[in-house]
């Protein structure tokens, strides 16, 4: 049943890729229409949303290691967590150019079999490096949410061993306001310095 539609995946393969980065990302994105299956064929929505999952590969990468270091590691995530940035950057609560081209090819019935997809996957390893120093006195007040080692837990996502990168612009984000989807961190980061959220990340990285 699932070859009886490959042409049509690979259709779908094909005009996600073109549009996961758009060609002028100063534009006003208009939702796309999020490919669907045949009521009632469950194989057809298997294989659609399986083409779509795909396409997250591009960033995120095909062993849960992201092509660039910018861009965070989602395998492994808490469900709760990927469903609600879904959500968002499905309904424009969360803004970025391309998770939201990418998040409006996913359906509302898809967000949250997505998120459960990669909440499955194993976080990623990596190769033995230096040890995390010792923690800065701000790290303190994460782990009320992201738990103690903040390995993350119901409340709020794993941060241990997510991109510096990320981490960092992330914090950023919060504290100037430009990211606007969680209030407590918004509350939060606007009470650190960038000297601060820089060794937090540095550490938060290493662990």
């Amino acid at each position: 049943m699932i070859i009886n539609h490959l042409p049509t995946v690979f259709g779908i393969l094909v005009v996600l890729a073109a549009l996961a980065t758009p060609a002028n990302a100063a534009d006003t994105h208009i939702p796309e229409r999020p490919a669907v299956a045949t009521l009632g064929n469950v194989a057809e929505a298997e294989a659609i949303l399986g083409a779509k999952l795909l396409v997250c590969n591009t960033c995120h990468g095909a062993d849960g290691v992201p092509r660039s270091a910018a861009t965070p590691i989602i395998w492994g995530l808490q469900e709760n967590y990927l469903v609600k940035q879904l959500h968002d950057f499905h309904s424009g609560d969360r803004d970025s150019d391309v998770m939201t081209w990418m998040a409006t090819f996913f359906s509302q019935a898809e967000l949250v079999p997505t998120a459960a997809y990669f909440a499955k996957k194993n976080w990623p390893a990596r190769s033995a490096g230096a040890a995390a120093a010792s923690p800065p006195a701000a790290v303190a007040v994460c782990q009320a949410c992201h738990q103690q080692n903040l390995v993350g837990g119901l409340a709020a996502p794993r941060l241990a061993g997510q991109t510096y990168e990320y981490l960092v612009e992330s914090m950023r984000r919060y504290a100037d306001g430009e990211r606007t989807n969680n209030p407590v961190m918004i509350a939060i980061m606007k009470a650190v310095s960038p000297a601060e959220r820089e060794a937090m990340a540095r550490y938060i990285s290493g662990l």
